[in-house]
């Protein structure tokens, strides 16, 4: 199984929860970086643990974090590390504050273009901004996409999937409030989904409320696996193979 989206580094100890999620089954882990705070931090995790791969990104709550240097930074440090597997996690979220959109969208296109000029496919968060994270996407054309912690319609993930990306799927599904998400799981090709925690946070049932860790990613497959009645493995065995494919780990 691959984790797709972790922030390990957030974590209380990580390296316990390295340990544990092999144990589990977890076989890589991708971290990726919220602010240029955290660059330092991922790198390092790449270096000590072969189990774990970095994406290198500015997280659009924290654009204000976006120096000038910010964008040579990451082209810098993702051309010298092979760990570096992606830039991420990078998008629009409108949710919390709508005073920075033209800002959010600015810093968005500017590291979707870092990504096209080093070849690396990208992890996007969308919240309460899907038409316009989809039409900057688009009009950029990046092609190798990672929606992470997937919340639109069944009508938007078509979208998405008609475009070749992939929909990342975590804990929430496992929540029974989930009914848009749990539908569009279940109809939704396989093929087009990667695993994903996002530690620390959104832990799935019935750990609902703790600190998430990758060990938990065999619950979130094994609820995908319910709602399209197929079994754990083939999930595990699908999608390691997508991520692996994705980000060329």
């Amino acid at each position: 199984m691959i984790d797709t989206h972790s922030h390990i580094d957030m974590l209380k100890n990580p390296d316990e929860a390295v340990k544990k999620s092999v144990l589990a089954g977890v076989e890589k882990i991708v971290v990726p970086t919220s602010s240029p705070k955290n660059f330092d931090d991922v790198i390092n995790l790449c270096a000590k643990y072969d189990e774990i791969y970095g994406a290198l990104g500015v997280h659009p709550e924290d654009v204000l974090e976006y120096k000038e240097n910010t964008s040579k930074e990451i082209y810098n440090l993702a051309k010298e590390n092979k760990k570096i597997v992606a830039i991420g996690e990078i998008g629009l979220d409108y949710y919390w504050d709508k005073t920075q959109k033209e800002e959010q969208k600015k810093i968005f296109k500017t590291q979707i273009e870092i990504a096209l000029s080093l070849n690396l496919p990208v992890i996007v968060h969308s919240r309460e901004a899907h038409l316009d994270t989809f039409e900057i996407l688009k009009e950029t054309g990046i092609k190798k996409v990672i929606m992470h912690c997937f919340s639109g319609s069944l009508e938007f993930a078509n979208s998405c999937i008609k475009e070749g990306w992939l929909l990342g799927i975590g804990g929430v599904v496992t929540f029974k409030n989930s009914r848009k998400l749990k539908e569009v799981v279940k109809n939704i090709p396989l093929e087009n989904i990667v695993l994903e925690t996002d530690a620390p946070y959104m832990a799935p049932h019935p750990m609902r409320g703790e600190e998430n860790t990758p060990e938990y990613l065999p619950f979130i497959a094994r609820e995908i696996a319910l709602l399209k009645d197929i079994t754990a493995e083939h999930v595990d065995k699908v999608t390691t193979k997508t991520a692996k494919d994705f980000f060329g780990i």
